[in-house]
């Protein structure tokens, strides 16, 4: 008898992955993966196609049906697919079409900016924080209300189709899902706490949509999907290879991937390195609140019946997107694994500092203003010093949210566990040992967010077939990178970073200037926050 297999999708930022488990021993049995487009329409601006999004889905699931068949395995033998996706990208569909009524605006997207300055300028105190209480988020561009608020305002579509009760609202995965299970025809509205928590609509203590807050971004709660647990039936899939398989398990994915790193106690961590980066400690059944600029999110809950886990969050923007800039933009390397190469070739970025803050920083300082810059250049600086740079830029940026994880909990992390594609970079992971001044530890299967995703699906209810008691765990491989520099060096770089940081806040605003763009903004800028009208154009004098 062959063992039950689970399978996942794993719809990230820059590209979709299906992928199949043994259900017995977490042995990844096949995958496939296609990148997916994304488009800068204007600048800060960051949008995918919702079809192309689900083309990409079908895709992968069918060609990895295909490759199992090759390898004589049998797909019947999958009892349950599992979706986790990218998190806070904001969809709205017609339910009566199916069709998207605009693209996903996606969670780096910063056409919001102004919105979001606009509404922390009203809150009392002009307070960040003003909504922590309830939503254990800051008021940022990156949560998903603030998106849904400028697609009602600013696309004709939506805002008839809000009126005409046609419109849902979704992040990715409950688009996937709303279309595996049928779409038009009695597809599925729902999506799990874990994505739900990061729209700013959700109050993480009741754990349900919050009527305030609905009020508050002019929301209506009637275009918002049911909110269901990690990990259990939503509905069966309708066509493709894998008709009438459940789909069972739901997580964002930075809960996926605390789960399929099995951080199910109290105080354990992971950090994930992919489009951004991303280190969560689970807190347990008590939301706590951070004092340095963390996130409080809901990490999962494995069942209708089961308690809601909690996790302290440190959000990074940009770490294996500035790989994918430094290739797409700049054609400073000519694929993704060049930059291990250049950077070794260099072995220091020689006092150059990269602070990639494209889309603003994220934590701890959460600084929609700030800008990407690189310092500290000299005419002997090279591509090969840059490409150090970018990688010491990821290990610096998880350094500062380690940092505060440890002052916000009282227990320093003595070692780190890391996933995600970029710990390919066996540089990157001995750079973030030296700067962090802890063991990196590393699983040699790294695709734990999809692991994740087909743990929950396996162990809902009415599947049964994956059992996460922590003495059925399967035992992971991993490696493990130490330090190799001594401490003061490190800080030293530290304190040079962090002074660069300082460098790059408080770059682009929205208040009045000489600026001619900048004035446009304003005077343009309804409450909600518009785009901006282009700088007038003319001749030199």
């Amino acid at each position: 008898m062959m063992d039950p297999l689970v399978a996942a999708i794993d719809q990230g930022t820059s590209s979709t992955r299906f992928l199949v488990f043994n259900a017995k021993t977490a042995e990844l049995m096949s995958h496939h993966q296609v990148e997916v487009n994304q488009s800068f329409p204007k600048e800060g601006w960051v949008e995918e196609d919702p079809k192309e999004i689900m083309q990409s889905v079908y895709e992968c699931m069918e060609r990895t049906c295909e490759k199992l068949c090759q390898l004589s395995i049998n797909i019947s033998n999958i009892k349950a697919v599992g979706v986790t996706n990218q998190r806070e990208t904001t969809l709205v569909w017609d339910k009566e079409t199916g069709e998207p009524l605009y693209n996903a605006i996606v969670w780096l997207d910063l056409r919001t900016q102004s919105t979001v300055e606009g509404l922390i300028n009203k809150a009392p105190g002009q307070n960040k924080n003003h909504l922590k209480h309830k939503t254990g988020l800051p008021i940022s561009t990156y949560f998903s209300a603030v998106k849904l608020r400028w697609l009602i305002d600013n696309v004709d579509e939506v805002r008839q189709a809000v009126q005409d009760e046609r419109a849902m609202f979704g992040t990715v995965d409950s688009w996937i899902i709303w279309c595996l299970t049928g779409g038009k025809n009695g597809g599925v509205h729902c999506t799990d706490v874990s994505n739900a928590s990061r729209t700013m609509l959700f109050n993480i203590h009741s754990m349900d949509w919050d009527p305030e807050l609905c009020r508050y971004f002019d929301v209506p709660m009637e275009i918002l999907p049911k909110v269901r647990s990690s990990s259990e039936i939503y509905g069966w899939m309708k066509s493709s290879s894998l008709a009438g398989v459940p789909i069972s398990g739901c997580l964002g994915d930075q809960s996926a991937a605390l789960v399929g790193q099995m951080c199910f106690q109290e105080g354990q961590a992971k950090n994930t390195y992919g489009t951004g980066c991303f280190l969560l400690r689970n807190t347990g059944t008590k939301p706590v609140m951070s004092d340095h600029g963390l996130l409080t999110t809901v990490a999962y809950k494995l069942g209708k019946d089961d308690p809601a886990c909690y996790a302290l969050e440190g959000s990074v923007a940009i770490a294996g997107a500035v790989v994918r800039w430094l290739k797409d933009n700049m054609g400073i390397v000519q694929s993704s694994s060049e930059i291990e190469k250049l950077a070794a070739a260099a072995g220091t970025s020689y006092g150059c500092y990269f602070v990639p803050a494209f889309s603003g920083l994220y934590a701890p300082y959460w600084e929609p203003s700030a800008r990407g810059i690189i310092c500290g250049l000299t005419q002997f600086t090279n591509r090969n010093h840059l490409a150090f740079a970018a990688l010491e830029a990821v290990c610096f940026q998880t350094r500062e949210i380690l940092d505060a994880m440890n002052q916000d909990s009282g227990v320093p992390l003595t070692q780190l566990q890391v996933d995600g594609g970029m710990t390919s970079n066996r540089l990157l992971m001995q750079l973030q040992a030296d700067i962090l001044c802890i063991p990196v530890v590393r699983p040699s299967m790294s695709e734990t967010t999809a692991l994740g995703a087909a743990m929950a699906a396996g162990a809902a209810e009415g599947v049964g077939v994956w059992n996460l008691s922590p003495s059925h765990l399967p035992h992971v491989t991993s490696e493990k990178y130490q330090p190799q520099i001594n401490s003061d060096e490190s800080e030293f770089r530290f304190a040079r970073w962090k002074k660069a940081v300082q460098r790059s806040m408080n770059w682009e605003t929205t208040e009045p200037c000489c600026n001619a763009n900048v004035l446009g903004k304003k005077m343009n800028g309804a409450p909600w926050g518009v785009p901006p009208i282009p700088p007038p154009t003319r001749a030199d004098p």
